[in-house]
């Protein structure tokens, strides 16, 4: 082993071919994300822990107020909620359009759908559903009309249940738009493989299917659960903040509507890193078990 050789860096990144090319194209995009990711949440962090007399836990320790942890509650709920549907529907949804035998037409058709689906978010959507699902919206009236009140079983726009119906019209697209690489990739020569050896359809995908796209659809979950955690627009315009969610707390604190200061705003925003830290934190945990599992 020549000791002498230069290690990897930006010198020897210099000397490659192409090399000047590359970091001419690196570091704007670094800086770029230095400026408006990782300088703003250290702002974030110093805001929320500090006060009018240097450094304070007290904007911190707000968050295990009783409205905030309502507000949290139904953050995650509704995340995790919509996040699963988004997970199973749009996952099958993938897996019957890419079959064998299916027309290819459909398959552009639903890639093209979910492409636009999945961008078409905050108050049109919102406006959409209520114009469909609302008290006075297309659908409820004319279910009304033939003798089903969809309000009187409970049912409401504005509400949890009702907002995941709203999100999973842009979850589901995103799943299908996610997930049809990873399904694409599993060969057809593992599922013939399996049958000549005398597998079921369930058999190979409880034990090849699924295992192959496990950490797949675990990454595709976390991301949508993040997607509906940061959802701001939507939940707002549908129920005017009268379901209690953490994106509208912090918009109803930076807006002035509430007699709180920008610190508790930041301190909600801390709150949201650490529940998409525990997330992520427990996404790896999956992961790590999931690959001694499939080694095995």
């Amino acid at each position: 082993m020549n000791r002498g050789a230069a290690r990897p860096g930006s010198a020897g990144l210099l000397a490659r071919p192409g090399g000047a090319l590359t970091l001419l194209f690196v570091w704007p995009f670094l800086l770029y994300v230095c400026a408006f990711l990782i300088l703003p949440t250290l702002m974030l962090l110093a805001t929320a822990f500090r006060g009018g007399h240097g450094a304070t836990w007290h904007y911190v320790g707000e968050l295990g107020q009783t409205q905030t942890l309502i507000a949290f509650r139904n953050s995650i709920e509704l995340s995790a909620v919509s996040a699963l549907a988004g997970l199973v529907i749009g996952g099958l949804a993938a897996y019957f359009v890419l079959r064998p035998g299916m027309p290819g037409g459909l398959r552009s058709l639903v890639t093209t759908f979910s492409a636009v689906a999945a961008n078409f978010a905050g108050v049109p959507l919102a406006f959409a559903f209520i114009a469909t699902l609302g008290s006075l919206g297309v659908i409820t009236v004319w279910l009304k009309s033939i003798g089903v009140d969809l309000y009187a079983t409970g049912f409401r726009l504005y509400s949890i249940s009702g907002l995941v119906i709203v999100y999973a019209y842009f979850q589901v697209p995103l799943m299908i738009i996610v997930i049809t690489p990873a399904l694409q990739a599993l060969r057809s020569e593992w599922r013939e493989a399996a049958e000549n050896l005398g597998a079921s359809s369930a058999d190979y995908w409880r034990h090849v299917g699924l295992p192959i796209l496990l950490p797949s659809l675990l990454s595709a979950y976390i991301l949508l659960f993040g997607n509906a955690f940061s959802a701001y627009a939507t939940p707002y315009a549908i129920s005017s903040g009268i379901v209690a969610l953490v994106p509208v707390e912090i918009s109803n604190v930076l807006s002035g509507n509430v007699m709180l200061s920008r610190q508790t705003g930041a301190a909600l925003a801390f709150g949201m890193i650490i529940v998409m830290v525990v997330v992520m934190a427990l996404y790896a945990l999956i992961s790590r078990r999931v690959a001694r599992w499939s080694r095995r």
